[in-house]
């Protein structure tokens, strides 16, 4: 049977779903009709308190366990997830509007990978012994930080409440996590399998709210860890708030990215590239690469075959298989997005294809593609979160590089060409977290994801997400008697 909509309680916390009907009620839209479809309510301080009561309560117990028996739970709840993958996408694509073909492939099966991967390292989460002479040695202990909070972004509910809860969990830590009040569905899930595999309860929490839920939680002194993902601006805030307490924070937040595109690329893969970079999940991914750099000899061919690829846009229900592209996740962003596209035509643009929104219920837009942007513009510098995509020449490889990296953003970059030394070259030069080579917005597990500049700092997947969510003791030990200097 495939999930309730409305789920048995707001939030879960030390091991059961529970609400409060006195908490700010939050609408749960489907953003494919714009119907109300659930509704959560905000934490009141009461439980707010009782989450992070229930975490650092049962924090100790799990991190005394064998770093092998907590990657046992963690493995567990990647089979069940896996196991549930249609609900879980159904589900996905309602809290969200993605099309189940993208969340059936794109969603909690990256959350299960997350799990499986951290899990399976769980047994290789030690220190190391240094020789220093005469006998002496010094050893490191790998130790959990206590209770991390995660804030989750609204465009991948559920990878996200995964990518933070796995390294965080298998290192011995609790967490207690915030969804986006935009997406609250999916992360209640993900608590009730990790609760079904085995965690104990406290260790992950679930709680909603908007900016004063979040804001209780980063401030709270029995926190070690923020971990956000969202917006530059909240990044900010949310980074200040935590420097306070002087907590440890990874911040991956948004970026304006660009993909740079030379004559001698294949045509179809970079136009692939570009699609994949800003119109999947219609548009709606931080990483996306929005600035499209074409070399100019290759320009008119470009967009000639952009425009004609999207014509294979399918525009319609999001839980039909054939639906490749949905619609916003709000309305809030859909009028944000239609904003900046009347930005780009008033300073000149050339709108090529799309710039309207559908008229039909729900929050629906067409794909949208720009020509002969120019790096002063406002869609040329500002991040829009939406399916927008500018198209800015260039000529010579230098001048990519160099136009590329003159942003305050730097979360990731693409290059498309034949010529593999340039494309090295290219991603060396790049001031950018995540680079890619002939490909676009493909973030597995096994490789670091993060940001550089005002895009974020710290690393989400990879054994580096292992030193973010941990701390190692350093210990001396003497071998020799003992003497002062008097």
């Amino acid at each position: 049977m495939p999930y309730p909509l409305q789920p048995a309680g707001s939030h879960f916390i030390d091991g059961d779903y529970v609400d409060d009907p006195a908490g700010t009620p939050i609408p749960v839209i489907y953003p494919a009709t714009g119907e109300q479809i659930a509704t959560v309510h905000a934490a009141t301080p009461a439980l707010v308190e009782r989450a992070i009561a229930s975490a650092a309560r049962a924090q100790a117990a799990w991190a005394a366990l064998r770093p092998v028996e907590r990657g046992r739970v963690l493995r567990r709840a990647a089979d069940l997830i896996r196991e549930r993958n249609h609900d879980l996408s159904v589900l996905e694509t309602r809290d969200t509007g993605k099309p189940l073909s993208e969340t059936l492939v794109a969603d909690a099966t990256s959350g299960a990978d997350a799990l499986e991967y951290f899990g399976g390292l769980a047994g290789t989460l030690g220190g190391e012994t240094v020789p220093v002479g005469g006998g002496d040695f010094i050893y490191t202990i790998r130790e959990p930080l206590g209770v991390c909070v995660g804030i989750g972004a609204w465009n991948y509910p559920t990878q996200i409440a995964c990518w933070k809860s796995a390294p965080a969990l298998v290192c011995g830590n609790a967490m207690v996590f915030k969804p986006s009040e935009t997406t609250p569905l999916a992360a209640l899930k993900v608590a009730e399998i990790l609760h079904e595999a085995g965690l104990p309860a406290g260790v992950f929490n679930v709680v909603q709210g908007l900016g004063e839920v979040g804001g209780a939680l980063v401030s709270d002194p029995r926190v070690a860890k923020v971990s956000l993902t969202g917006s530059v601006p909240t990044g900010r805030r949310v980074y200040a708030a935590a420097a306070a307490g002087m907590k440890h924070v990874t911040m991956e937040l948004g970026g304006k990215s660009p993909l740079v595109i030379f004559d001698d690329a294949d045509l179809d893969s970079a136009v692939s590239g570009a699609i994949m970079g800003n119109f999947y999940s219609t548009g709606q991914v931080c990483s996306n690469g929005t600035r499209v750099f074409v070399q100019r000899p290759m320009k008119e061919a470009f967009l000639a075959r952009l425009t004609e690829r999207l014509q294979g846009a399918v525009i319609g229900d999001p839980l039909d298989m054939a639906t490749n592209f949905g619609p916003m996740t709000s309305e809030r962003q859909l009028e944000i997005v239609l904003g900046y596209i009347q930005k780009g035509v008033a300073e000149g643009a050339r709108l090529v294809h799309g710039g309207h929104r559908l008229n039909r219920p729900g929050f629906w837009i067409e794909p949208t593609v720009f020509a002969d942007v120019t790096d002063d513009m406002t869609i040329a510098r500002e991040e829009i979160f939406g399916p927008v995509l500018s198209v800015l020449d260039f000529d010579t490889e230098d001048e990519a590089l160099s136009r590329a990296n003159a942003t305050e953003f730097g979360l990731a970059a693409g290059v498309f060409t034949a010529d593999l030394a340039r494309a090295h070259r290219m991603a060396a030069g790049f001031q950018a977290g995540t680079c890619f080579i002939n490909a676009y917005n493909l973030t597995p597990v096994e490789g670091p994801f993060g940001a550089v500049k005002q895009s974020g700092v710290g690393r989400e997947n990879s054994r580096l997400a292992v030193d973010h969510y941990s701390q190692m003791k350093s210990v001396y030990v003497g071998t020799q008697p003992f003497e002062a200097q008097f």
